[in-house]
């Protein structure tokens, strides 16, 4: 007989800490063994979390994989490769961690197994509680001002001006969560598709939490902020009439899901420390296939679609797959090229299941870097946001003596043009053709908006580089005053050295002259 209990497992000298109480995690022991004490290897062989899996299936494997590498110490993932680049070391669960976990070596820890699917964001958590380590997160205490406040923002949620940041703050850093579950309830999606509310609640609930707050920019709240941009796209005319519930229902958790567990640091990055995700997915699409297959993850963990036949779960599986893998940039050219063809020929049939398909890959694309498209404020903040994440990047890169990126080291890198170039090879094409496809008002203030934001960028390059020319003159001028004074100096030395007067009795007068 087996039993699951509901509780964390924490150090028995230590209290528990209040926030570790709403923790939704199952353990599993078995009759046979302690409460406290080591599980039975046989059980250990025959449950991997909550999931069981079939080597024949590559999502169960892969979540088999995790479950493998996340018992295993933070100094690597698989120290004994030989095949492995000598910088195989760096985890990238802890590299934005600001904790101090003191001197005590990997090697002295003793080895815990982990009972539960759990992402490398969770997984740290989970870490952090084992070794009784405090999460340094504060606790917000909202009053009905600001849950009011937060309702009134979701009821112009399909505004484009619509503020994330502002709605995060009031909504306690719950963005993604408040504002998914608005929106398929608002679609009428949950009693359409009988989702059980708590399965519903518990999935968006892991979702915002795999997201990694350490990152600047790759975080729960871009992913907020693409899902209210996917939801502007498909309220569009072209799409309002032609989308079925289903596609809505992908689009929405695609958006929501499309950067699950993003590490905060690119492709090349994984590929170059020879990642084992990076040979898990053979260099291709890496981190995307790592977001589709956590969203599936959390899909079956929570059992949202177990209700449904097999075969229905198992086609929204692979088509959220298909949405998430459309926004790897790599592969811009191939979907740009693709759109515009259609476009040119129009040949687009929005009553095809597959050209529908298609359009909704075009439009999280488009949600998905849409950042520049956005009034200045915002997309001023972002801009920010993602510059920050690249040169964080560098920085581990420069101190693993690894060969920095392009666009990551920020010595020689600005915001300003960094962002002027992805608007100008990347962001204006694509919205280009995203306004044939659907020539509305929102199509040209997003084009209206990039545009002032290119050109605000190039003011204020323009004013730094005036800046600093005005004050290397100031520099030449300033050293050729002090070699001057040197000069004179060394004047009045020799002259007093040949008179034989020393510089106290040189008179005031003949200073100054």
């Amino acid at each position: 007989m087996e039993v699951c209990y509901q509780l964390p497992v924490l150090p028995l000298d230590r209290p528990v800490p209040k926030h570790v109480l709403s923790r939704r995690g199952a353990i599993s022991f078995s009759s046979s063994s302690s409460l406290f004490g080591a599980p039975d290897p046989r059980q250990l062989s025959q449950r991997r979390g909550a999931i069981s899996y079939d080597s024949s299936d590559q999502t169960a494997l892969y979540i088999r994989m995790l479950g493998d590498v996340r018992v295993r110490s933070q100094v690597g993932f698989e120290p004994e490769r030989r095949s492995s680049h000598p910088y195989l070391y760096i985890d990238f669960r802890t590299l934005h961690t600001r904790l101090d976990y003191g001197s005590t070596s990997a090697s002295s820890v003793p080895e815990r197994r982990v009972h539960r699917l759990l992402s490398f964001q969770r997984y740290l958590h989970s870490s952090r509680l084992l070794r009784g380590v405090p999460q340094q997160i504060p606790l917000h205490i909202l009053d009905e001002d600001y849950t009011g406040q937060a309702r009134c923002m979701l009821e112009k949620v399909g505004n484009w001006n619509f503020d994330i940041f502002l709605f995060d703050k009031l909504t306690n850093g719950n963005s993604l969560i408040t504002l998914t579950f608005h929106l398929l309830n608002q679609y009428g999606l949950v009693e359409l598709f009988q989702l059980d509310m708590v399965k519903l609640w518990r999935f968006l609930v892991m979702v915002q939490e795999d997201y990694h707050s350490d990152n600047p920019y790759h975080n729960a709240i871009h992913a907020a902020d693409v899902t209210q941009a996917m939801y502007c796209y498909m309220r569009e005319p072209m799409l309002a009439k032609s989308l079925t519930s289903c596609d809505i229902l992908l689009g929405l958790l695609a958006a929501a899901t499309h950067d699950l567990d993003h590490p905060g640091v690119n492709q090349p990055f994984l590929i170059k420390t020879d990642h084992y995700l990076a040979t898990l997915y053979r260099n291709t699409s890496v981190l995307e296939n790592h977001h589709w297959k956590s969203a599936v993850g959390l899909l079956r963990e929570t059992g949202l679609f177990s209700h449904l036949p097999a075969e229905d779960s198992l086609n929204m599986e692979r088509e959220l797959g298909s949405l998430i893998l459309a926004t790897d940039i790599s592969r811009q050219n191939e979907y740009l090229s693709r759109f515009r063809r259609h476009l040119d020929q129009e040949n687009m049939c929005l009553s095809n299941g597959s050209h529908r398909h298609f359009i909704l890959q075009m439009a999280l694309k488009c949600a998905d870097i849409c950042n520049p498209c956005r009034p200045w404020e915002l997309s001023k903040q972002w801009s920010e946001k993602v510059t920050e994440e690249f040169f964080q990047q560098g920085d581990i890169e420069k101190k693993h003596k690894l060969e920095v990126s392009p666009l990551c080291d920020r010595g020689i890198n600005t915001v300003g043009n960094i962002q002027i170039g992805f608007m100008t090879y990347v962001a204006e094409p694509l919205f280009a053709e995203w306004a044939r496809f659907s020539d509305t008002r929102l199509s040209q203030t997003m084009l209206g908006h990039m545009g002032l934001n290119k050109a605000s960028w190039g003011s204020l390059q323009q004013e730094q580089t005036s800046v600093s020319e005005e004050s290397e003159p100031r520099s030449a001028s300033t050293d050729a005053e002090d070699a001057a004074a040197t000069a004179a100096r060394r004047n009045r030395n020799t002259a007093t050295a040949a008179g034989g007067t020393s510089s106290k009795e040189i008179p005031q007068g003949s200073r100054e002259s």
